[in-house]
This record gives C-alpha cells, sequence and structure tokens, in this order.
C-alpha cells in the first residue's frame, strides 16, 4: 500500500506540476465543472427526445438512476468510509499541491466527477447502437478528460480518479444491461432510419 500510494503522489506531482501550462490552466478550471456541459446534455436530450419521443424517456430515466447511484456510493459510501484528505487540504506534500479552484469541502477517495462522467459514459456507450458506434468512443475520452482535470486543478489524486471511473463504468455497464434486459430497445435501434428533423 505504502509503494501505491508513493506512486500516486508522484503521478499527482507529475500532472499537478509538471503539464503546467497557461492554457491548461485557463481552460481546466471549466473543463471539469459540471455546469460547463449543460447545454451539451439538453442538446442530447433534445436530440434524443425528437427522434425517440416516448422512448427516450425510459432511457433518460434509467441513465438518472444509474448516475444518482454512482453518485450516492462515491459521495456516500466510499468517501465516508476511505476519509481521504483532498490534495489540495494535504499540508504534507512536498511541494504543495497547485490549486487552480477552491479546494471543496468532503473528502478525496473516490472522485464523484469521474464516478458521475464513466457512469454517463459507459451507459451511453453501451445503449448507443450501431448506427453511432464510430462517434460512442468519444463519450469515453470525454469523461477521462474531465477526470484528469480533476488532478490538474489540484482537488484530486489520480488513483481517486481510476477508482472513480472504474466504479462509474462498473455502475454504467450494470445499469445499461438492467434497462436493456427490461426496455430490450438500444439508441437506434428503435427506428429503421430516425425520422428527419425538417
Amino acid at each position: 500500500m505504502e509503494q501505491l500510494l508513493h506512486l500516486d503522489y508522484s503521478v499527482f506531482e507529475w500532472i499537478n506540476h509538471d503539464w503546467q501550462t497557461p492554457w491548461l490552466d485557463a481552460i481546466m478550471p471549466y473543463w471539469r465543472e459540471k455546469t460547463t456541459w449543460i447545454p451539451a446534455y439538453l442538446l442530447v436530450l433534445g436530440v434524443l427526445f425528437w427522434y425517440y419521443r416516448r422512448q427516450a424517456l425510459f432511457l433518460v430515466l434509467a441513465l438518472a438512476l444509474t448516475v444518482g447511484l454512482a453518485d450516492q456510493l462515491s459521495s456516500q459510501v466510499l468517501k465516508k468510509s476511505v476519509q481521504r484528505l483532498r490534495p489540495c487540504r494535504e499540508t504534507t506534500l512536498i511541494p504543495p499541491a497547485r490549486a487552480l479552484i477552491a479546494c471543496g469541502g468532503g473528502y478525496s477517495f473516490t472522485s464523484s466527477h469521474a464516478t458521475n462522467h464513466f457512469a454517463i459514459a459507459v451507459f451511453l456507450f453501451l445503449t448507443w447502437g450501431r448506427r453511432w458506434k464510430k462517434w460512442r468512443w468519444l463519450l469515453l475520452v470525454w469523461a477521462g478528460s474531465i477526470a484528469l482535470g480533476q488532478v490538474y486543478v489540484g482537488v484530486h489524486y489520480p488513483l481517486d480518479i481510476l477508482c472513480g471511473g472504474l466504479l462509474g463504468s462498473l455502475i454504467g455497464g450494470l445499469g445499461s444491461w438492467a434497462y436493456q434486459r427490461q426496455v430490450k430497445w438500444r439508441i437506434d435501434d428503435f427506428y429503421p432510419l430516425p425520422p428527419p428533423l425538417v
């Protein structure tokens, strides 16, 4: 465990300090902020409801339940059980963490940002349907970049986001499996072709 934590600190220092550039300092505080993505969430919801009507409602409800479960496991169970301090609150780090945002309250392990975004990404990845296969990989890149942003801005260790990402992926996969088992419908599989936008 000691060697694992030492590696965790080393990778944290590498990302938080050695990756430092003015443009990442400007972008990452906003990139990892969930409110930044509200327009994208609304766009996806709009497209889903336009194409799939009532069927989209079941998918959105299943996704919301999946993310809610992932968030509760991360924030209410693991964080309160492990009680690991955030790097921006850790006074023994040498060099100290570069905190680009206000250091949040609560604990560090696991990262709820990583857990929730990977739950979304994996749920949609597995439910995306055949026609979107080329593009659904971007969901994992998106979730991974947000998780890395948490380390870059100094509020999480790499182990926090790695375990959070694994937890979110597991919950997202189980949520997609349960959804498809009950509804037997995947995005883009319900209609042979989507209805025209105009």
